[in-house]
């Protein structure tokens, strides 16, 4: 029968999900390698832009589940850092938030807006995995979607190759659509620190803490499912 983890030994067994993480997909190393084509890379921003577009959903979610108020205060947080405090078209940075600077970054990559917009261009498998995510996070009790969004453990070091890489090799690329990838450098460490204390104090149970673990698993599992469709590209059969 296995035994309630120490909280360290909790801590180290969340972590040791990294290398489930999307980072290691065939398409994430392409792309940190330069070798990504442009459509491939407008295919990406399109398909991802469906995950960051219902971020503010799934955390709205987590907090009309949550009967904690101090929990619910700061995770709040979370839906303005996505949906911007300024709708001025000239702000830049924190204040416009992450879906405006998705929506900039697919202008960098010459994306029209009305085509990110345009939930009719993402991929089946991708609205699936997204759609999903949503729906855990709206039937689960809050501190497992909480434990589901601990991806961010990962996210800093894979966003920061990220952006060398998109420096470096795709100098296509208008470089002020990168806004994105440098606030989450900052943001991605404070929230995982903040929804990783969370998870480690209120899961003191083993049940509690293997749905923690099995809700990470899922969410890097939904991670790595997005990208294997966004690689494959639409494969449904065509009309004859």
């Amino acid at each position: 029968m296995q035994e309630l983890l120490s909280p360290i030994e909790f801590e180290n067994l969340l972590r040791q999900q990294h290398h489930r993480y999307h980072h290691l997909h065939p398409f994430h190393q392409r792309m940190n390698a330069g070798e990504l084509t442009p459509e491939e890379v407008r295919r990406w921003v399109i398909n991802r832009f469906y995950y960051q577009r219902n971020i503010p959903l799934k955390d709205a979610a987590i907090l009309s589940n949550c009967s904690d108020r101090e929990v619910r205060r700061e995770w709040i947080q979370r839906i303005i850092d996505h949906d911007g405090r300024n709708i001025d078209r000239d702000v830049r940075g924190a204040e416009a938030g992450g879906i405006e600077a998705w929506l900039r970054l697919g202008e960098a990559v010459g994306l029209s807006r009305d085509r990110l917009l345009d939930d009719g261009n993402v991929l089946p498998g991708v609205r699936y995995a997204v759609d999903a995510y949503v729906n855990f996070c709206k039937t689960k009790p809050w501190i497992e979607a909480i434990a589901s969004s601990l991806t961010e453990l990962f996210g800093p070091d894979a966003i920061r190759d990220r952006l060398v890489a998109l420096e470096k090799y795709y100098s296509w690329i208008d470089p002020s659509g990168f806004d994105y990838f440098r606030v989450r450098l900052h943001q991605a460490p404070q929230d995982a620190r903040y929804a990783l204390n969370l998870v480690v104090q209120n899961c003191q149970t083993v049940e509690m803490q293997q749905k923690a673990v099995r809700a990470l698993i899922f969410k890097c599992d939904l991670l790595w499912s997005q990208l294997e469709a966004i690689e494959r590209g639409d494969t449904r059969p065509s009309e004859t």
